[in-house]
């Protein structure tokens, strides 16, 4: 098989959350026999070992737009509560950054795509990742058509990213205006998204969850596990409740515990210590060194059924003991008290964190079978697998 796939982004360095991940479910294509070419939405084209990169033709264009959406973004009042169910507005400035990207970039896009299936005819799909599709409305339609390639297009932030939730206030705002019906299927990362997509006009609608390759989330040996409590994430934004009753209340009862974040705009953790992000490889050293890893999933993704992300297959992969807050469907990739530890307040919080603390051999067995159930059903590879088979279903 062989993919052209057009994806978010392809550079590490800019602070789209989840391409790591793209990098490595890309991985996983090759290892599997995929042959992928990879052009990124945003930024440059990033050649690897596992992909050829072809380049963004509209770059200059996509970094104006990105400057446009993001003052609209500024303009825009927020909400009064921290909501992640609130509904999303269309407003008159979203409207119009729209139209401004389906008239100057779908274009560009649309012929450097056909100018690919000219020259590379044994293409079998086109899958489009996580780039704002009503920008691009109409191209997959013409692709289609022109060259009898079915076109997929794969959302990573689902629920986060439909219509009828809040969204980040960072984020596009990418199905208002779409057509969902040019795709032939589209895939999630959420079992309970699937629905909601094929509400939208989706004809068909598949998930395929996040994962770990475990030749990068790999254990690490470090002298000794000297932080007792470990969260690693970026913002309060609809997860504040459970900050609180994981992080700040807590730590302010055991006080003879160590707890540590890494992350931005968490808030005032009180007496918790934070620990400067220098490197990949130096946040694997954290998770490593902890004794307990927390899990902490915004409130779309925890509240709508087996909406994954990243972090728990991660912590999995590094044989972390995880300590989560309520997550629906978390029991389709861990099974609670054996992999993985849900609590469901503060008071709980403390006394599993207390238990676990004092007791190594239970809390090193969660650990060992989160990593061995990573392996055995989790991995990128899995993925990749999965992916080749939906996609097998339309050509």
């Amino acid at each position: 098989m062989k993919l052209l796939v057009l994806v978010s982004s392809l550079d590490l360095s800019q602070p789209f959350s989840a391409t790591p991940a793209w990098w490595q479910l890309l991985k996983g294509l090759y290892e599997i026999g995929v042959e992928v070419i990879a052009a990124p939405y945003q930024g440059p084209a990033i050649d690897s070992l596992w992909w050829r990169a072809e380049a963004n033709p509209a770059r200059w264009q996509g970094k104006a737009f990105k400057s446009a959406r993001d003052f609209s973004r500024a303009l825009r009042p927020k909400p009064d509560v921290d909501d992640s169910t609130a509904s999303a507005g269309d407003s008159l400035s979203d409207i119009a950054v729209r139209a401004t990207a389906q008239k100057l970039i779908a274009p560009l896009w649309r012929d450097h795509l056909a100018g690919i299936l000219r020259r590379e005819d044994d293409i079998s799909a086109i899958l489009f990742i996580t780039v704002p599709l009503n920008h691009l409305r109409g191209v997959p339609g013409y692709l289609s058509r022109t060259f009898d390639v079915p076109v997929l297009f794969y959302d990573g932030d689902v629920p986060a990213s439909l219509p009828h939730m809040q969204g980040f206030a960072s984020g596009f705002r990418m199905y208002q205006g779409a057509d969902l019906s040019e795709y032939a299927a589209f895939i999630s990362n959420s079992r309970g998204g699937e629905d909601l997509l094929r509400q939208l006009g989706a004809a068909h609608a598949h998930t395929l969850w996040y994962g770990a390759d475990p030749d990068v989330f790999r254990p690490v040996a470090v002298p000794a596990q000297d932080i007792d409590l470990l969260f690693y994430g970026h913002g309060r934004e609809y997860r504040e409740d459970w900050i609180d009753s994981m992080i700040t209340a807590p730590a302010s009862q055991l006080r003879d515990y160590r707890f540590a974040v890494r992350g931005n705009n968490l808030g005032d953790l009180g007496a918790v210590k934070k620990l400067p992000y220098l490197s990949f490889s130096k946040l694997r050293e954290y998770i490593c060194r902890s004794k307990l890893n927390l899990c902490i999933t915004r409130g779309a993704h925890a509240s709508v059924y087996a909406s994954s992300s990243s972090r728990p297959f991660e912590l999995g992969a590094l044989g972390a003991c995880i300590v989560a807050n309520p997550y629906a469907g978390i029991e389709e990739w861990f099974e609670p008290k054996k992999e993985l530890i849900i609590v469901n307040s503060a008071d709980e919080a403390r006394d599993h964190y207390e238990f676990l603390l004092r007791n190594d051999t239970a809390r090193q067995a969660i650990g060992k079978a989160a990593r061995e159930r990573v392996l055995k059903q989790h991995t990128f590879r899995h993925r990749a697998s999965e992916l080749v088979g939906i996609i097998s279903q339309y050509i």
